[in-house]
């Protein structure tokens, strides 16, 4: 409610969406892991202003829709949308409360819509009874005027008309009887309010309150996973002490059938846990001797090969040893650069970092070394 008075909101979803060519209608698309539908109507959901919410939907996609905002914890009433899109708005306002005063109709395929946008509509229409979210065109607009000739309109006084719209109740009701009693069909809710005779205002829009129509307009959404990885060894007589791929000197190394690097491994088993590839001894069993004392950067290398197979590239890695002696903290920026070799990454994607449990637990005890990884993986284009 605002001032009193008593705000609807219409969010137009029945459209075929034909020229996204593709299985479902673009209002179902994911947009940031939300079907567009669930999107667009959150924000009039999220703004106080808005009393009721009628989502108008086609009739082949009625109860997807109806489980959508359901599971989506979202208060609308649907309505079975229509042929047209001027059909559909106008089963929804035959579903709108009785005692809404204003109503807002906007388009499930701008679902960049902000709530500051919808309040500025709200506070517009209720001074002017029909307003239309716009923005001034950039380009240079010519218009045809007959046989293939054209002239440069002004700039200036041309705007592109978004949604929402909108309109006092009963002049767009009375706005929309008129049209379908002439059997007129216009290109937006406006049009109908302004051929009824009524005063249209502009108000600001935005330039990201784009519409989706065809597969372009859709933001690039790329999937993003991140996996962990941990591995512990423990402290081995006459071996060296190998960490990153770097050779540090102490009195023992680690005991494994590769050259047993605990952070390579933690490191491992992070990156296939991303992409989903099981883990280090699924790929590099220590019943194999080919990996008998083998680097295990060499087999970091071939993860890497893994995960970019699966189609996926490396973000950051994020590594933390675990070790009472020796300390890492004099040779954390050359693992670093080694493991970032060894996947053909930038260095400041690898972090190497250690840390001790206060003499706690079995590294506490300085009887090993325990390694955890964290890593992010992005889907390639």
């Amino acid at each position: 409610m605002y001032n009193n008075m008593k705000i609807a909101a219409i969010v137009v979803a029945g459209g075929s969406g034909s020229r996204m060519e593709g299985r479902l209608p673009k209002q179902y698309l994911p947009i940031g892991g939300k079907a567009m539908v669930v999107k667009t109507t959150e924000a009039f959901s999220r703004c106080g202003y808005v009393d009721s919410i009628i989502v108008v939907a086609d009739a082949i996609y009625h109860a997807k829709c109806e489980e959508l905002l359901r599971n989506s914890g979202i208060d609308a009433v649907l309505a079975v949308g229509g042929k047209e899109r001027q059909d559909s708005v106008f089963e929804g306002l035959k579903t709108i409360p009785p005692d809404s005063d204003f109503v807002l109709i906007h388009d499930a395929a701008r679902p960049f819509v902000s709530t500051q946008l919808i309040e500025g509509a709200i506070k517009s229409v209720v001074e002017k009874n029909a307003v239309v979210c716009a923005v001034p065109v950039k380009d240079t607009i010519r218009m045809m005027t007959g046989n293939k000739k054209s002239v440069t309109t002004d700039r200036l006084l041309m705007y592109a008309a978004q949604t929402p719209q909108a309109f006092e109740k009963n002049l767009i009701i009375e706005a929309y009887r008129k049209a379908f009693e002439e059997g007129f069909y216009g290109t937006d809710d406006a049009s109908l309010a302004e051929r009824a005779g009524y005063d249209v205002h502009i108000i600001p829009g935005s330039y990201e309150n784009i519409k989706i129509t065809t597969r372009g307009d859709m933001p690039a959404e790329r999937e993003i996973r991140a996996g962990t990885g941990f591995d512990a060894h423990a402290f081995a007589e006459g071996r060296k002490l190998i960490l990153g791929g770097v050779e540090i000197p102490f009195e023992k190394g680690l005991a494994g059938h590769s050259d047993a690097d605990v952070l390579a491994h933690a490191a491992i088993d992070a990156l296939l846990g991303a992409c989903g590839c099981g883990d280090i001894g699924t790929h590099f069993p220590d019943s194999d001797s080919r990996y008998k004392n083998i680097s295990s950067l060499l087999l970091l290398s071939e993860v890497a090969a893994i995960v970019h197979a699966k189609g996926f590239h490396i973000v950051n890695i994020d590594i933390c040893v675990i070790a009472e002696r020796p300390k890492i903290a004099p040779y954390r920026l050359e693992m670093a650069k080694a493991v970032a070799n060894a996947l053909c990454i930038a260095e400041d994607r690898v972090n190497v970092k250690g840390t001790t449990t206060e003499k706690l637990g079995f590294t506490g005890r300085e009887e090993g070394i325990a390694a955890h990884a964290v890593c992010s993986i992005q889907k390639n284009q």
